[in-house]
């Protein structure tokens, strides 16, 4: 599989020179909404594999592909590259690094990173269990759950806290993601 990567500095000149660069975000609309690289584009990594073959036939120049931390542009870039899409490369470091480095940043309504609100949710249900179990001790039983979803999502880069959590009204963006409009924009670069 491929492995590319770019730091930011070498994602800003590409941006800056290549035109048929495309920056390709791939976290939920609603941590896009919240902030995200001017000129990239939305396409939610839960949306790639219905789109895939329209991704890899038509896509044109490179796809430079950007999540908060990069872990899911690692998987989306997997997922392509397995599809036969090979030109792509995932920005290291992610919006993490981008705002770290002071890049420019569009921002909309702000919300927590999902990162976040896993480890919030998590670390709240864990901490209740253990109080519950002074006074009911199989309630530890829960923080056990926990930790071995904690351990599964790590072992498999996949977190169903946090695919959960996408779904809550207050992770829902404010505006539609075009899913057609950002597909036009892959394919119409060659």
């Amino acid at each position: 599989m491929s492995h590319n990567t770019l730091e930011v500095n070498a994602v800003r000149g590409l941006v800056e020179t290549d035109p048929h660069t495309l920056l390709v975000d791939v976290r939920t609309p609603a941590e896009y909404e919240s902030s995200h690289i001017p000129g990239a584009i939305n396409l939610p990594l839960g949306r790639v594999d219905a789109h895939l073959e329209r991704i890899v036939t038509d896509a044109g120049g490179r796809l430079v592909l950007v999540c908060q931390s990069g872990n899911r542009a690692r998987q989306c870039q997997e997922k392509l590259a397995g599809a036969g899409l090979r030109d792509t490369a995932v920005m290291s470091g992610g919006m993490n690094a981008w705002e770290a480095q002071g890049a420019p940043v569009e921002r909309g309504r702000q919300r927590w990173a999902l990162e976040r609100q896993v480890r919030l949710v998590a670390g709240g249900l864990v901490l209740t269990s253990v109080l519950a179990s002074l006074l009911w001790p199989p309630a530890v039983a829960v923080a056990g759950f926990v930790g071995a979803g904690l351990v599964f999502a790590a072992v498999t880069d996949t977190c169903a806290m946090g695919m959960a959590l996408t779904r809550l009204p207050y992770n829902q963006p404010d505006n539609h993601v075009d899913i057609e409009d950002s597909l036009a924009r892959i394919t119409s670069r060659s």
